[in-house]
């Protein structure tokens, strides 16, 4: 692996930061900056969006016959460093970063003729109906079920932890199309329009205050075979191509550095605190090395692998210590909950902000709390992190 940037990546790095001196408009930054969740806001989210479509950088991983950029590893990486360093918010992965390279994989030519440019262009956005009230890690138990009625599945069932589906317009959807011995088989990858009659999707208000899970109720939702990506029955193989993008298509080592150099500026006294900032650095550095490898892998049109489940334990952790480590910091400061001074995932019910829009403390405490809170589902979500350990203890060691 070269380690380091040629004369083309550095002049490439020179053009991404001049077109993010331009394109980012003071109100996009102040929103990368004070975002309390690891997702976006859907307004924010979609117009930085459109922007990145205009320009054609949207999707740098998808291949360029389906509106992708073609990058090399070393270029994506210095894409998302950048993006980064400028404080640019998040785009929602579950399109782009999940259900596309699904589609990509395995949808039929229809389908990607169908979806893929409204996904890219940020018409249609998207959410993901995996896990249920009795089936998060041990997805393969569960129950949604979909039953085939001529040239249409009736789908009935529960999904829940369902990001953005209040504001969502697909779903794509892991449902059961028959019983068999073994569990992993007969589920069906299906995608479903969330204004077809039937679909009912109720709030969850999580630790932070924020509205971002909801619930999503199914009763006899008409969904047109058509929309079954793969086999029918074979959603399992499907679902595990998706959870590699998910747990480790991306790269997280930028956005931490981002957070680290501000965690560095927070001033303390607290006895320790430099060390356990700079032993958190030296692991930010050791996550980054195994990313630009699983990078290299996916621009040679590999996938993450195992190496994906790895990536996702180690961010989530990493993410965490870094939330635990900038509350102390915070001191008191990391107490008031004021989501006017900050930008959550999405609305805070129930909460009214002062009259003469106060805030408590320096600026750089606004969000903390908040943060602590939203982070503390990152070791659960896109399977727990317990369960990486038995995959990388299986597929790795051979345990």
């Amino acid at each position: 692996m070269e380690l380091t940037w040629s004369a083309g990546d550095r002049a490439f790095r020179s053009e991404v930061r001049d077109f993010l001196g331009e394109a980012l408009t003071p109100e996009l930054k102040a929103t990368g900056r004070g975002l309390t969740s690891v997702y976006c806001e859907k307004g924010p989210a979609i117009a930085w969006q459109r922007i990145l479509h205009a320009k054609g950088w949207v999707a740098p991983s998808w291949p360029t016959q389906y509106g992708g950029c073609g990058w090399s590893a070393s270029r994506r990486y210095i894409f998302t460093s950048e993006l980064a360093a400028a404080g640019a918010p998040p785009l929602s992965p579950m399109g782009l970063g999940m259900c596309g390279p699904v589609l990509i994989g395995h949808g039929t030519a229809a389908q990607k003729q169908r979806f893929l440019p409204p996904m890219l262009s940020g018409d249609e956005f998207w959410c993901q109906g995996y896990s249920e009230p009795a089936s998060g890690s041990d997805l393969a138990s569960l129950r949604m079920s979909a039953r085939l009625d001529v040239d249409h599945f009736i789908c009935n069932g529960h999904k829940i932890w369902t990001t953005h589906a209040n504001v969502a317009d697909w779903i794509f959807c892991l449902v059961r199309t028959s019983e068999e011995r073994i569990r992993q088989l007969g589920i069906t990858f299906i995608l479903i329009d969330m204004r077809t009659t039937g679909v009912e999707v109720r709030p969850i208000v999580s630790l932070s205050g924020e509205h971002i899970q909801n619930e999503v109720f199914f009763s006899d939702v008409r969904v047109p075979v058509d929309n079954v990506v793969g086999a029918v029955g074979d959603g399992w193989t499907v679902a595990k191509y998706l959870m590699q993008f998910e747990r480790g298509g991306g790269v997280s080592a930028p956005g931490l550095k981002q957070r680290l150099a501000r965690l560095q500026a927070m001033s303390t006294d607290l006895e320790g605190f430099s060390s356990r900032v700079a032993g958190a650095a030296i692991e930010i550095e050791a996550l980054e090395a195994v990313e630009l490898r699983v990078m290299s892998a996916l621009s040679a049109g590999e996938p993450p692998g195992a190496e994906s489940s790895m990536l996702k334990t180690l961010g989530t952790e990493l993410s965490q210590k870094l939330t635990e480590l900038a509350l102390e910091a915070a001191g008191v400061y990391g107490a008031p909950f004021q989501p006017h001074a900050a930008h959550p995932g999405g609305p805070t019910p129930g909460f009214l902000p002062p009259n003469d829009g106060f805030v408590a403390g320096p600026s750089n405490t606004w969000t903390v709390s908040a943060k602590y809170f939203n982070d503390r589902a990152g070791s659960i979500y896109a399977g727990t992190n317990e369960i990486q350990r038995n995959i990388m203890a299986k597929a790795i060691l051979g345990l």
